[in-house]
């Protein structure tokens, strides 16, 4: 009897080794329920999961459970993580070249076409491809937030209102843009806004509007004022870089094609989010049109922002003139918008298809690079 139980045991072991060889982790320091966690990483993991018969299998740490935001590149290059999602605002230092697309940000006015246009130019450009290998990691997805209102434990209505106001930002722009209209930029985690707005720590947050249901805002926030204040760009998919070397080819078409499958539902949620939480808006908090002054303020500041955004970056961040490369996103954001007006942008088939034909499609599936 020993000899078949001792064949077992090391049977069970060649299996338990197998299991761990093929499971990874995949670090979200956003909540389960949030768009940019649920959709690319809880559905995806699952899809991918499915579509390889296992061979690639995440586990998925959530709200900040295996590493803090701010550690999540150090996280993906020293292995801590095989996957993650990485906020160039937090790390500034570290991505001071992505820092000048978050701010390009403020001027989104297309969402959808923003997350792709930040994928491709992240793809392409060298400069930004030596940033995520300069930090031993590598960069295979975008996306961009909808658009960010003030939401408040008061009201910001017109440009007196804001005046002294303690206001979350997301830094960069933001903070100047909060700094212009005379109110108090404050830097806290987007998961300690909650408890902010509750206990007056800060008077409101500026923030997209899916985090009333997302992140839970409608329940502590009395109001909402529908100022679009651009968008926030960033990173949904980063890799450490012998998890995929180590990939089989066909895992890495495989996991490519549900990368482009996991931004379009992301961003197509996104936008579902939004509409849905301003009707829940309408039902229980107040929904703020701004006066004119607060209007002509926030045209006023884009205005100067764009023409001296070159020559702050170059002083702020320490980089060279990026002139360039502000002019080659904004070209691929329209190249976006036009490309995403020739099918339904609400059919997630038909966005990732788009995105597979136009972008990934272009990708050494062993750089991560478009050749």
């Amino acid at each position: 009897m020993k000899k078949p139980v001792l064949m077992f045991a090391i049977a069970g072991l060649m299996l338990s080794s197998a299991t761990m060889a093929t499971t990874y982790r995949a670090t979200n320091w956003l909540q389960p329920i949030h768009t940019l966690n649920s959709e690319p990483y809880q559905k995806f993991a699952e899809e991918l999961k499915k579509a390889t018969d296992g061979d690639i299998s995440f586990t998925v740490y959530s709200g900040g459970t295996l590493v803090p935001a701010k550690a999540t590149i150090q996280a993906l290059r020293d292995g801590t993580a095989q996957l993650g999602i990485v906020y160039p605002g937090y790390t500034p230092a570290e991505l001071p070249l992505n820092n000048v697309l978050v701010d390009l940000g403020f001027l989104v006015k297309d969402p959808m076409a923003a997350a792709f246009a930040y994928t491709e130019i992240n793809l392409a450009n060298k400069d930004l491809i030596n940033e995520w290998k300069k930090q031993g990691v590598i960069f295979a997805g975008g996306y961009s937030t909808p658009s960010y209102n003030f939401m408040c434990a008061g009201s910001i209505k017109s440009l007196a209102d804001a005046k002294g106001k303690k206001i979350r930002t997301a830094g960069g722009t933001q903070t100047d843009w909060v700094s212009s209209i005379g109110g108090v930029p404050v830097s806290v985690p987007i998961g300690d806004v909650y408890t902010g707005l509750s206990r007056g720590s800060v008077d409101c947050t500026m923030a997209e509007v899916p985090n009333l249901i997302n992140s839970k805002f409608i329940e502590v926030a009395k109001s909402i004022t529908r100022l679009d204040m651009g968008t926030v760009p960033g990173a949904i998919y980063v890799m450490n870089q012998e998890f995929w070397k180590d990939l089989a080819p066909e895992d890495k078409k495989t996991m490519i094609t549900y990368m482009a499958k996991g931004q379009a539902d992301q961003q197509i949620a996104y936008a579902a989010r939004a509409t849905e939480a301003l009707a829940m808006a309408e039902k229980e908090i107040q929904v703020i049109q701004p006066d004119q002054d607060l209007v002509d303020a926030l045209h006023a500041f884009r205005t100067s922002y764009i023409k001296d955004l070159p020559a702050e970056a170059m002083e702020e961040r320490g980089i060279a003139d990026p002139s360039g490369l502000i002019a080659e996103y904004t070209k691929l954001e329209a190249k976006w918008h036009d490309l995403l007006g020739t099918i339904d942008r609400t059919d997630s088939d038909a966005v990732a298809g788009l995105l597979e034909k136009e972008l990934y499609s272009r990708v050494d599936i062993d750089t991560f690079v478009i050749q």
